[in-house]
């Protein structure tokens, strides 16, 4: 199974995982789970801690290589993604958000999330408390 993370539990995942629900721990410790993390997580990591928001203090270069290190792989923005973001009912305001359930829809890949607005959207996304 291919999973994206949503940038906060990326955070979590990389640097206090007792803030992972179980069940997100539970999927990543499946021999059968493929972890993936966006550019987008990067790019919303590096921006957010730039303007100094507390639950960003992280340097965005140390983080990815800490997610590559751990075996998740890098996912690009495309073309398709971009195109398919136009498809998406305006539910949620968050431009890094709504790229990230772009992507998974498009690549098929469940996104975990425990933002409780990214879970109204229909399609391949996990929410957890």
């Amino acid at each position: 199974m291919r999973v994206l993370l949503d940038t906060h539990m990326l955070l979590w995942a990389g640097a206090n995982q007792a803030r992972l629900p179980p069940g997100v721990v539970g999927i990543l410790d499946r021999a059968d789970t493929v972890p993936y993390f966006s550019v987008v997580n990067i790019w919303e990591v590096a921006i957010k801690a730039a303007l100094g928001r507390p639950d960003f203090v992280v340097d965005p270069e140390r983080l990815r290589a800490l997610w590559l290190a751990n075996g998740y792989l890098e996912l690009d923005v495309t073309g398709a993604h971009a195109v398919a973001i136009g498809q998406l009912p305006p539910i949620h305001r968050d431009p890094f958000d709504r790229m990230l359930i772009t992507q998974a829809r498009v690549e098929d890949m469940e996104l975990l999330t425990s933002d409780p607005i990214i879970a109204r959207y229909p399609g391949p996304i996990r929410y957890f408390e």
